[in-house]
């Protein structure tokens, strides 16, 4: 045994390829949300390069506050015909759900995962800009791109769009309705938040507000819903688990 492991050690351990190989599936396996995360945005910002670059302009990863609340934008572009404000979602599977339900489900067999409603989440990301630009809300428009695979049936009027079809989606809006588009991107880069700390707090306080008083029943058999760690990452279950697989994830 002791032989098979020193054969292990010299001709594995010490090969410095295996090594980055096993770190990097060790990160994977601990931060796979936000790895999931990460390429989901990528591919949005990817395709949002094919606008044309002389009538939109493009701004991600936005963070402004309004209203004493942090908003954490994925993407904004802004244009002569509107102000477009996109927020990246990775799902996978088959997602059920309505544009005005407050939460979408992923079904997985006979599993269901139940997450915010990235509609009406980001309507909040469209109402806090319109404030901080002084707009009317016509003139931002709400838009949920997923860059995954994924089969929806989701009752929607178009604000839901695959990374494929975002920048067909952006460029059939051809209605003027901005004259200022240089002075709103100074006044976004110049709210837009650096502040780690402020980040780190903004990321804290959603899943406060999950688990605040009018969100802390189970919906499906009235327990109490806490904070639990999966292989999907952070996300609020039941406290009845394993009878109750009711879970939300952001």
């Amino acid at each position: 045994m002791s032989e098979l492991i020193n054969i292990l050690f010299k001709y594995y351990l010490t090969n410095p390829l295996i090594i980055f190989i096993l770190i990097l599936g060790i990160i994977s396996i601990f931060f796979k949300p936000q790895i999931i995360g990460w390429f989901g945005e990528y591919w949005t910002k990817k395709a949002l390069k094919k606008l044309p670059q002389n009538r939109y302009k493009i701004i991600n990863d936005v963070w402004i506050r309004t209203n004493d609340t942090t908003h954490q934008i994925d993407h904004i572009v802004i244009s002569v015909y509107g102000i477009f404000c996109i927020e990246t979602k990775q799902y996978h599977g088959f997602i059920t759900g309505g544009k005005y339900d407050k939460y979408w489900v992923r079904h997985l067999g006979k599993k269901k995962y139940y997450y915010t409603n990235p509609i009406r989440q980001n309507y909040g990301h469209v109402k806090s800009l319109a404030e901080l630009l002084n707009l009317p809300e016509e003139k931002i428009y709400n838009i949920v791109c997923i860059p995954s695979e994924v089969t929806l049936k989701i009752q929607q009027d178009g604000e839901v769009v695959e990374y494929k079809s975002i920048v067909k989606k952006i460029l059939s809006y051809q209605e003027i309705v901005i004259d200022n588009v240089e002075e709103i991107v100074g006044i976004i880069i110049k709210n837009n938040i650096t502040d780690k700390k402020i980040k780190r707090n903004h990321i804290k306080n959603i899943r406060k507000n999950i688990l605040d008083k009018d969100h802390n029943k189970c919906p499906k058999c009235g327990g109490q819903l806490v904070k639990r760690v999966g292989k999907y990452g952070n996300f609020i279950g039941c406290s009845n688990y394993p009878k109750c697989k009711y879970a939300i994830y952001k």
